[in-house]
């Protein structure tokens, strides 16, 4: 073969080009990736209904004050030094659960921290649990908690805190070896956290965890954020619940 018939390299002027084309097919890529994830984190929130939060806004006994990182609930007198970090489910406001732990800020001296996390859902937020606890610092002993997604990030977090609750969730991960005292609350009307796949993973968590399985409660009995998208229709008093809740919470914390 003589140099005649030898193919000629790319021109540089081609090789840049494709460069261009390339960097720019990836760039817009990445661009409709991200701008998909915002669009579906802020489309479909969730919000508190106005009653339940008036009523507990203006309820004597608890104290409500609105940090960046989250909501901390905190009982005026009687304060035990037990706290709850919770975590919120997916795509639900931080003020669609102040409801449901007013009966454990105001009776049972708990103090919540009811965190808001990054782009409304806690896979995306990275933050350490002392990010939470530090908002309360007067609290010496802490549960790590949540609802749905929250729940299962809550066990992501759960071996830097003294428990862990689950409320109408389960563990991805496996605490059965961690020691951790946990106690599951879920509904025997929730049509996602289903009472099957709650058994399913109950070999993640530790062999005495606690499940109390509340009657007519659905995934949504958790929150005062209205009814879900494909969960069961409960038939529980929404009061009835929170009492539940606080009742088995003042029963399982620890104490330091």
């Amino acid at each position: 073969m003589t140099d005649r018939d030898t193919p000629a390299p790319p021109a540089p002027r081609r090789r840049r080009r494709w460069l261009r084309w390339t960097l720019a097919g990836v760039a817009a890529v990445v661009v409709l990736s991200v701008g998909g994830i915002l669009v579906y984190t802020q489309v479909g929130v969730m919000a508190a209904e106005p009653g339940p939060l008036a009523e507990a806004e203006a309820r004597p006994g608890v104290s409500i004050r609105h940090d960046g990182a989250g909501i901390v609930l905190s009982p005026t007198a009687g304060a035990t030094g037990q706290g709850l970090v919770f975590i919120p489910g997916a795509k639900v406001e931080a003020e669609g659960y102040i409801a449901t732990f007013a009966d454990s800020v105001v009776d049972d001296g708990l103090t919540v921290v009811i965190t808001r996390p990054w782009l409304n859902l806690a896979f995306f937020d990275p933050r350490p649990l002392s990010s939470f606890t530090d908002l309360a610092p007067d609290v010496s002993s802490w549960a790590v908690g949540g609802h749905s997604l929250g729940g299962v990030r809550a066990c992501q977090l759960a071996t830097d805190a003294d428990a862990l609750v689950l409320f109408a969730s389960y563990c991805a991960n496996d605490l059965s070896a961690s020691g951790l005292p946990v106690l599951s609350l879920s509904g025997s009307e929730d049509g996602l956290s289903t009472p099957q796949k709650i058994a399913d993973a109950r070999d993640e968590l530790p062999a005495d965890a606690t499940f109390v399985e509340i009657p007519g409660a659905s995934h949504a009995s958790f929150g005062a954020y209205g009814p879900q998208a494909g969960d069961g229709i409960p038939t529980a008093d929404p009061a009835d619940v929170d009492r539940i809740i606080a009742d088995e919470l003042a029963g399982f914390l620890p104490r330091r």
